[in-house]
């Protein structure tokens, strides 16, 4: 297929995201009247254009690409309403020309996006707007001054973007947008495409690629009949004057040859704010807000309105906010602003213009006062929304048909919101539904965080122990909802896929921490089948571990699980020999668990708090007398670590399973002369770490610390001295006190002045000291 620039095919350059190009563009339309309005976009998005063009649509909304196989790659094509491709192609609806998109097949992008990658070439997310060549590539090197600055400076601008929208945006003369486009994008490829070959070939090969499928398709478009002189093709202005010239089409065998992945289309609603520079996104422009305003000004033929719109609309905000300013201040601003533009020879402000306006007169010359306003100003907080059942994959029309069951729709905002919940029965309403609504939520919200989807973030409730309360943030954003179109593979509902992921982590699951764990997951998201699963999963891996820490807390998981159970509807009876299980094994293994340094030590105290508290909520459940057996066991033995022992000794006093005369004695032993210093001041710091008042009312105990103390030598002593500190250094100030106030007594001195100084700040010298003993090796006593 042959055709030149002759053909009188009309290319229309735009930049993706221009209010002024939407209105030029459409002028254009209006005096061609073409019978077929072409658009760079994926090829296999064409379907798409209906439901984008729906009259339910809402933009900003974008064409959503994904793969059928794992892993998932995506790719995007975003529109704002003041996009020139969207206006055209609402254009070609409402005058019955035919409208289609002329790009690469989304399969074949994908696919080369995936070549590129495996190739660690760095390569932008394929999206219409990285296309332009108005736009500054993020590849430019950054030691020159890139052409967008040069240009910007020889303008007299402060930026690009400034320049562009006062030589562009304002530019109301009738044809004069379209030439303009069409020569800055032959200057600039000549200016680019040489550098663009040396240093990014594979780009400038898949652009030339892009161009040469366009061109086929803008052939195929008059094979079927449409006369060259009524085709409009609409596209980044980088391309059009590629496009211009029709000779170099794709052939037959070059379009066989493209590689191509399995993909599907959807639609999503997409926010300003992703569409803006501010998310990172480098093809945005930096304030879709303020542009979505010049497009309704200059829509409804009033652009000269647009500094009043824009400075007054910000005053609303300050006033909310409770900042008052006057209807003066703000005549004002829009003088100064059009002032301000005046000097650049402008006929009207730049977004530029009207910052500087609105820092002087409404900030009264402080960004921080109008900063919050500002950024709801440029940017905005608006969301797109589709049509019911417009484009949406199975697991999508599941989610949206949830939110709208659990009444969850209005919190389908990009503005972050709280959410407390109480998975109690509402006894006050008629309907069972109802009653359980919270519950229902929080398995969603759960399921929606094992899936990856990250619409809900779980914060603590302020309610401590409260297994009925929960408290969520929620807020809804595109990347949302391309996690929600990533989890098609898992499943076509969200419950579906929550139990693919679920079955996939027990396959993984090594411990029986994790196999606890899932156990617990499988009970938020209310997966009665995969609770069984994850629970015989537990149960095979606890038949050969004694793993006392990993052991005590699958115990406490799986006892909170038992904890919750009526509040979650949930079966939990078959937990409990699994829980009856561990708790014995967690004792059978302790002793031999318990000869362990002091570094381990430190989990052992957490699993042995939580196997005790395992035993006193559940002691009609588990074998409370092996625990306190056991305990006992450890408490009187010399050959396990001294910490331990003495926590055990602690536990056994606190619940009442030793006589004070049996402490008293095991006192004696270990805080006897003859005991190692290690091993005397360790059993003791495991004995202050539970029941502290109950220690501080012995005061035969504090007598015979004091004794072992002075029995010391002084090599002893400074051995001694670190695990003392250790062990007073978690005392409260009260109870620090009432330990001085106990020592003067001993010592035989006034009591006051022993807290005085005993509680007293340490020296300079005194601390380098004790932290120099932190670190001292006394293995070379």
């Amino acid at each position: 297929m042959k055709a030149t620039a002759e053909a009188g095919v009309h290319i229309f350059g735009v930049r993706h995201l221009s209010p002024g190009g939407a209105k030029h563009l459409l002028e254009y339309l209006n005096e061609l009247q073409p019978t077929a309005v072409l658009i760079e976009g994926p090829s296999d998005a064409t379907d798409e254009i209906r439901h984008l063009t729906n009259r339910s649509t809402e933009p900003p909304v974008a064409i959503l690409a994904f793969t059928e196989e794992l892993p998932v790659r995506t790719a995007l094509w975003p529109l704002a309403v003041y996009s020139p491709e969207y206006q055209g192609m609402k254009w070609a609806r409402d005058h019955g020309a035919d409208s289609a998109f002329i790009d690469l097949p989304s399969s074949v992008i994908l696919s080369l996006q995936d070549a590129m990658r495996r190739e660690r070439i760095s390569v932008q997310e394929v999206k219409p707007e990285a296309d332009e060549a108005v736009e500054p590539s993020t590849e430019e090197v950054k030691e020159q001054e890139s052409v967008y600055s040069r240009i910007a400076r020889l303008a007299g601008e402060n930026d690009y973007d400034m320049y562009w929208e006062r030589n562009y945006e304002h530019n109301l003369s009738a044809g004069a947008y379209r030439a303009a486009i069409l020569s800055l994008s032959a200057e600039m490829r000549l200016l680019s495409e040489g550098r663009e070959q040396l240093e990014q070939p594979k780009e400038h090969a898949y652009n030339a690629l892009r161009e040469a499928y366009m061109r086929r398709q803008i052939l195929d478009k008059i094979a079927e009949g449409h006369a060259p002189d009524k085709i409009v093709v609409i596209c980044g202005a980088y391309h059009a004057s590629a496009l211009a010239d029709l000779s170099d089409a794709l052939s037959d065998k070059e379009l066989a040859g493209l590689p191509s992945r399995s993909t599907k289309l959807t639609l999503m609603p997409y926010s300003y704010y992703k569409l803006s520079t501010m998310s990172g996104y480098g093809a945005g422009n930096g304030a879709p807000h303020y542009f979505e305003m010049m497009w309704e000004t200059m829509d409804a033929g009033r652009p000269e309105e647009l500094a009043h719109l824009y400075l007054s609309t910000l005053a609303g905000y300050l006033r909310s906010s409770g900042t008052h300013r006057s209807t003066a201040e703000v005549i004002e601003a829009v003088r100064l602003a059009e002032s301000l533009a005046a000097l650049h020879s402008g006929s009207a402000p730049t977004l530029r213009d009207l910052r500087d306006a609105a820092q002087t007169l409404l900030g009264h010359g402080e960004l921080s006062v109008i900063a919050d306003a500002l950024a709801r100003v440029d940017v905005g907080t608006a969301i797109g929304q589709l049509a019911d059942g417009v484009s949406q994959t199975p697991i999508q029309d599941d989610l949206n048909r949830l939110l709208k069951r659990y009444k969850l729709e209005k919190y389908k905002s990009t503005v972050a919101s709280e959410l407390p919940l109480d998975l109690r029965e509402n006894r006050r309403v008629s309907s069972e539904e109802a009653a359980y609504l919270d519950l229902s939520r929080s398995i969603l919200f759960h399921r929606l965080r094992l899936l990856g989807i990250s619409f809900a973030k779980n914060r603590p409730s302020g309610q401590d122990a409260a297994t009925w309360a929960e408290y969520w943030i929620i807020q809804w954003t595109p990347e949302v909802e391309i996690q929600v179109v990533e989890s098609t593979l898992l499943g076509e509902t969200i419950e579906v896929a929550a139990a693919y992921v679920l079955r996939e982590k027990l396959q993984a699951c090594r411990s029986i921490a994790e196999a606890s764990a899932l156990i617990r997951i499988a009970c938020e998201c209310g997966l009665t089948a995969q609770m069984e699963e994850a629970s015989r999963v537990l149960q095979s891996l606890a038949v050969d571990s004694r793993d006392v820490v990993g052991i005590a807390a699958a115990a406490r998981e799986l006892a909170t699980i038992i904890g919750f159970g009526n509040i979650r509807k949930v079966d939990t009876v078959p937990l409990t020999p699994l829980l009856e299980e561990l708790f014995r094994r967690g004792c059978l293994f302790l002793l031999d668990a318990s000869g362990c340094n002091d570094e381990a030590a430190g989990q052992m105290i957490v699993a042995m708090n939580e196997l005790n508290g395992i035993s006193l909520d559940y002691s009609e459940t588990v074998d409370e007398p092996l625990w306190l057996q056991e305990l006992l066991h450890l408490s009187e033995q010399d050959n396990r670590n001294p910490r331990l022992s003495g926590f055990a000794c602690a536990i056994l006093m606190e619940r009442g399973a030793i006589s004070a005369e049996e402490v008293a004695s095991e006192v004696s032993r270990r805080l006897s002369p003859g005991i190692p210093a290690d091993l005397g001041a360790g059993w003791f710091e495991g004995l202050s770490m539970r029941n502290r008042y109950g220690l501080l009312s012995r005061m035969s105990l504090w007598e015979q610390l004091n004794d072992y103390i002075n029995a010391l030598e002084d090599d002893e002593f400074k051995r001694a001295l670190v695990f003392l500190r250790r062990a007073f250094s978690t005392f409260s100030p009260r109870e620090k006190t009432m330990i001085s106030e106990l020592l003067g007594e001993l010592w035989g001195v006034d009591t006051e002045q022993a807290a005085e100084i005993l509680t007293g700040e340490l020296k300079e010298d005194e601390a380098k000291m004790l932290d120099d003993l932190n670190d001292f090796d006394f293995g070379d006593f």
